[in-house]
Order: structure tokens, then sequence, then C-alpha cells
């Protein structure tokens, strides 16, 4: 969904990025037991895509963790300079999914980040429940 501001990102259908550089990539490949996870990363060093890009696998091992920990993931310019984005995993979903928030990185960063990743995670529970034919909390079926 585009924004409002003059300055926005959008995102080109069928475009094809990194996942280790990437916050929906990274939020999927945490989701991997952790001997397939560094199989789909390999031994690296992994594409530096900007100066904040980490290329070490062992380094995102232990973001996966963190990641798992925490509910979600984050690409603070890792695949774009200037560009910031916020991922969760849709729980329930059919198939791996993750959806994100990404912008500016200034604007980004200006949203209360627990406040951005509770509304992600809703939504993400909303479309898992959708995909996956569960029902949503609340509901009676």
């Amino acid at each position: 969904v585009p924004g409002r501001h003059s300055m926005r990102m959008f995102t080109e259908v069928g475009r094809r990025v990194q996942p280790h550089c990437t916050a929906v990539g990274k939020a999927l490949l945490a989701q991997l037991p952790e001997e397939q996870a560094a199989r789909t990363l390999g031994p690296g060093p992994l594409t530096a895509h900007t100066s904040y890009t980490v290329t070490e696998p062992a380094e995102l091992l232990r973001q996966f963790a963190a990641i798992r920990e925490r509910g979600y993931a984050v690409d603070d310019q890792e695949q774009e300079l200037g560009v910031r984005c916020i991922a969760v995993v849709v729980p329930g979903a059919p198939t791996a999914t993750a959806l994100s928030v990404s912008g500016p990185e200034g604007r980004i960063r200006a949203i209360d980040e627990k406040e951005l990743v509770a509304t992600a995670q809703e939504i993400a529970a909303r479309l898992g429940a959708a995909l996956g034919g569960a029902p949503e909390a609340g509901d009676e079926g």
C-alpha cells in the first residue's frame, strides 16, 4: 500500500532480492531450523548491498535467534541506503509468509517501533487466519 507522502517506497511485483539483507527474508529465515538456515545462507561471505549489510552467516544466525525472541526482523539500510523495514511472520499461513512496513529510514524511526510491530502482528494474525482457514481469536467459528 503506498504511503501518503510525496517521497514513498514501492515494490516491484516479481522483483527478487536476497533474503539476508531484507527484513522479510530474515523473518522467514529465522523460522527455519538453524541447520537449514545455515545451509540456505551458505558459507559466505554474502553479498554486501550497502555498508550496513551483514555478510557473515554466523552473525545472521545470531540475529535469527533475536528475531524469534522479539517476534520481528529489521532491515536497517541493509538492502538500500535510506530505507528501513520491519517485518513479521504471518502465523497460520499455508506457506512461509511475512509482511512488512518499509519507508525512508528517518520516517520509520519516527514511528513507535513497539506500536508498529503490534499493529503488524495483529494484521499478520488476521491474514494468517484468512489464508489458513483458522478462525481468528474471538470468532465463534
